[in-house]
């Protein structure tokens, strides 16, 4: 797949062009048409930039030697005075490693988060969608030093959004900016050497010492520093919803347990949100996804529940019903295809008790569970209205994080930085990743009397964050690449490498210290170092699993071996 590269100038028109009949807000503070000195100025009011602001607000040493601004087009009064009904929830989720929990608590953050509205992940089922390999992860059998912790803690955006903007509220030093865009940016050469200048849509403007794109995936701060990035489309959406279902029965476990089950169409992640909510990630194909989401909801509750429970071949065909409907303009109705899948499941031996019936619902079963109903998540009763999207997923990595020349004093965080598949839930542990180095990288250089927007003093930052942040993105996108075929021989090699990996205790609590669980000092000290390159090495076994398809190649012919070389020197980055 051809690699796209942004460069200065692709974006910049549609990004900067401002209305001049546009509404003009005015910022408190900043009298019109004056250019205003400040230290840090942050582009961006998504969970990236504002946990940057709550950073340096906390810190004693930058509180009292540098100005922060932050500005943002949207309004944020909404989000700080968010308040949703316990029964109702976002469909805007993200997974929290606890080490990001950790960085978030230890400024002051966490404090303001509505606990009510975050659940830990104690659990992960995660399997082949074509061969049924499976691996388990279990916080308990893992040895977790802190269980209650999970390996990782979900929660609405918005939940954790409200939380910093509430915490810059108790920290004056921080001047936030909203409801106030960016129109262009441009360099100052006259008084300040080649300081950034952030021109506002309220005919004021910012000249900043260090300028931070937290801006997103088009970010206007990456363009104007002129930083190039390389990356590709999967081709694939991923459909976001809130799920409805029944809480879990008096012989089974809370709804504490993530699943995700890897068919050759994407990956379809369940995330427990409550005890009768959930989070929906499923990453498809665009047609299906767009015939999914034009479809009745309760069809797609109902391909919901078989995606993790049918057999693969069904699944392909039930696909194939819901694309024919919709291209013919035919809304498929449930009872129809409630029908079909009873036949599917009569085929496959899927009898009306087991937990792999997706019709079993309909009896509205009580008393003891089937023995294999943690194996699956709850059956899904309804969407929760208004909460079905999607988005396109695309890698995507700037070339550095630091601008040069005409570009200088420039920084980059978060997705403006870095934009990854969702399958692993790690774009935001990433970006806050980001945002604790740049802190600590501003706070040394205070210390040293340095210049926080000098290249020299900002390139710890990128030296610390960019092969980091590559190796999980190299992972992850191998990973998909690896699950994204149902090759006879692909198949056979990824699920001897995961069945394998199920039976390595020690390899999977090194992949879940990685991806969000806490070991506290049982863990050997190499983990704590390098816990996603523990974690990208997991991947690369499952990859490496050729070589033992090789070793035992005798039972495949010479041409399924050919197809899985060429396959894995494809996947490679």
């Amino acid at each position: 797949m051809p690699l796209s590269r942004t460069t200065t100038g692709r974006f910049a028109n549609r990004i900067f062009r401002q209305s001049l009949t546009a509404q003009r807000y005015q910022s408190t503070g900043i009298p019109s048409s004056e250019v205003i000195d400040t230290d840090v100025v942050i582009v961006g009011g998504g969970p990236a930039g504002l946990a940057l602001a709550s950073t340096l607000g906390s810190s004693e040493s930058i509180r009292n030697n540098l100005k922060v601004t932050l500005v943002d087009g949207g309004d944020l009064s909404k989000i700080k005075t968010w308040n949703a009904p316990p029964t109702s929830f976002s469909n805007r989720v993200v997974s929290l490693t606890n080490k990001s929990k950790a960085f978030l608590t230890d400024i002051g953050a966490w404090d303001h988060v509505d606990e009510a509205r975050t659940n830990a992940v104690e659990h992960m089922q995660v399997w082949d969608g074509v061969s049924d390999a499976r691996i388990e992860f279990d916080a308990q059998d893992l040895q977790l030093t802190r269980v209650n912790n999970g390996m990782a803690t979900l929660t609405e955006i918005l939940n954790l959004q409200r939380a910093l903007l509430r915490h810059l509220d108790n920290l004056p030093n921080i001047q936030l900016l909203h409801r106030t865009k960016v129109t262009s940016i441009t360099a100052d050469s006259e008084d300040k050497g080649s300081w950034p200048l952030i021109h506002l849509d309220n005919n004021s403007t910012l000249r900043a010492r260090l300028l931070v794109g937290a801006d997103g995936f088009n970010s206007p701060v990456r363009t104007f520093a002129q930083i190039p990035s390389f990356g590709w489309g999967y081709n694939t959406q991923a459909i976001v919803a809130t799920l409805v279902h029944p809480p879990r029965g008096a012989f089974e476990g809370p709804n504490t347990t993530a699943y995700q089950r890897f068919l050759p169409t994407g990956p379809i992640a369940f995330l427990p949100l409550s005890p009768t909510m959930s989070s929906l990630v499923w990453s498809t194909k665009p047609a299906l996804a767009a015939a999914l989401q034009a479809a009745d909801p309760n069809v797609l509750a109902i391909m919901i529940n078989a995606a993790f429970r049918l057999p693969h071949l069904s699944m392909k065909y039930l696909h194939q019903r819901i694309l024919e409907s919709h291209a013919a303009g035919i809304s498929i109705l449930p009872d129809t295809l409630r029908q079909e899948l009873q036949f599917r499941e009569q085929s496959h031996a899927v009898g009306p008790t087991s937990a792999y019936s997706s019709l079993q619902i309909i009896g509205g079963q009580q008393g003891i569970p089937p023995a294999d109903s943690e194996m699956v998540p709850p059956l899904v009763t309804q969407i929760q209205a208004g909460t079905v999207a999607s988005f396109p997923l695309k890698y995507n990595h700037a070339e550095t994080y630091l601008g040069e020349g005409v570009g200088a004093r420039t920084v980059l965080v978060g997705d403006a930085a870095h934009t990854i598949h969702p399958l692993a839930g790690q774009g935001l542990n990433l970006g806050l990743g980001d945002v604790e180095s740049l802190a600590n990288c501003i706070t040394a250089t205070i210390a040293t009397g340095g210049d926080i927007g000098s290249y020299t003093s900002l390139l710890r930052y990128s030296q610390s964050r960019y092969l980091a942040n590559h190796t999980v993105m190299s992972a992850v996108d191998k990973l998909h690449k690896l699950y994204s075929t149902d090759s006879d021989a692909i198949v056979w090699a990824r699920s001897v490498g995961v069945e394998v990996l199920n039976e390595l205790d020690s390899v999977k609590a090194a992949m879940m210290m990685s991806a969000g669980a806490d070991f506290g000092n049982v863990a050997p000290p190499s983990w704590s170092a390098s816990g996603w390159n523990i974690a990208a090495s997991g991947v690369e076994i499952l990859a490496k699993a050729t070589k033992t398809a090789e070793a035992v190649g005798n039972t495949l012919t010479s041409t399924i071996g050919a197809n899985l070389s060429t396959f894995i020197r494809s996947t490679r980055p």
